[in-house]
């Protein structure tokens, strides 16, 4: 027997950004998902891409590429116009270029989209060497009192937060402890109080308004939470209920 598909005014459409790095690991994880809304899944390489979306995922990989090939796509501006109106999540590589403003910058600089009201410094723990795995508990999961695992590669670490009075509060979602860095990394000295909470450099999950960033890798675990909490708490209230039957 064929499967019901959900109505189409039911349905979720979520755009990835689909320049360069694990584009093609967050869409395997949003297939895993079992929602009551269908999750649609666009791979968003030009502008026109970007108006089928509800929602969009800044993949990790290489930022500075990311943000050149966007360029070329003549992506940019339409990627800055959708964050104004849309939820995006960007994880590492897609959390710089959610920032406001970036340390550590390739000569030439760093283009960014904006939309969170944070400093990122690249690479901040580290370079490939220090990349590093770690528990972390997680605000607002589902099952929250099992770990996330955390996959940091070449990890940018948040050193400020700076909203602005008008910009929407930010929610700080998970922090990691200072006892599972790596030890090669100096961003956060290891005798440091992470239980600090004006120490931002411990951050590694956020919200802001309608976005999220995460300095890790959720797509690369086996684990869909991260990308079921993204489309729960970021995206189904900004979609419109589907009209109830008369």
């Amino acid at each position: 027997m064929p499967q019901t598909l959900a109505a189409p005014d039911c349905n979720v459409t979520v755009g990835i950004l689909a320049l360069q790095g694990a584009f093609a690991e967050h869409q395997v994880m949003l297939q895993k998902l079992s929602l009551k809304r269908k999750v649609i899944i666009v791979l968003v390489r030009q502008p026109e891409d970007l108006d089928k979306c509800d929602a969009l995922i800044i993949p990790g990989g290489e930022s500075t590429t990311i943000a050149l090939l966007a360029r070329l796509a003549g992506l940019l501006e339409p990627l800055r116009e959708f964050l104004k109106a849309k939820p995006v999540w960007g994880t590492c590589a897609g959390a710089i270029l959610l920032a406001r403003a970036v340390e550590g910058a390739k000569r030439g600089g760093q283009e960014l989209l904006g939309g969170m009201s944070v400093a990122i410094e690249r690479n901040g723990f580290g370079s490939q060497i220090e990349s590093f795995e770690a528990a972390l508990e997680i605000e607002g999961l589902r099952e929250s009192n099992r770990p996330f695992h955390g996959i940091f590669i070449r990890a940018p670490v948040v050193i400020s937060l700076d909203p602005t009075p008008t910009d929407p509060p930010i929610q700080i979602i998970s922090r990691i402890s200072t006892s599972l860095l790596p030890d090669g990394q100096t961003a956060v000295p290891h005798d440091e109080d992470d239980t600090d909470p004006r120490d931002p450099r411990t951050i590694v999950a956020l919200r802001q308004g309608l976005h999220l960033l995460t300095t890790f890798h959720p797509e690369l675990t086996k684990d869909d939470r991260f990308h079921e909490y993204f489309i729960r708490e970021c995206v189904l209230p900004t979609v419109s209920r589907a009209p109830s039957p008369a």
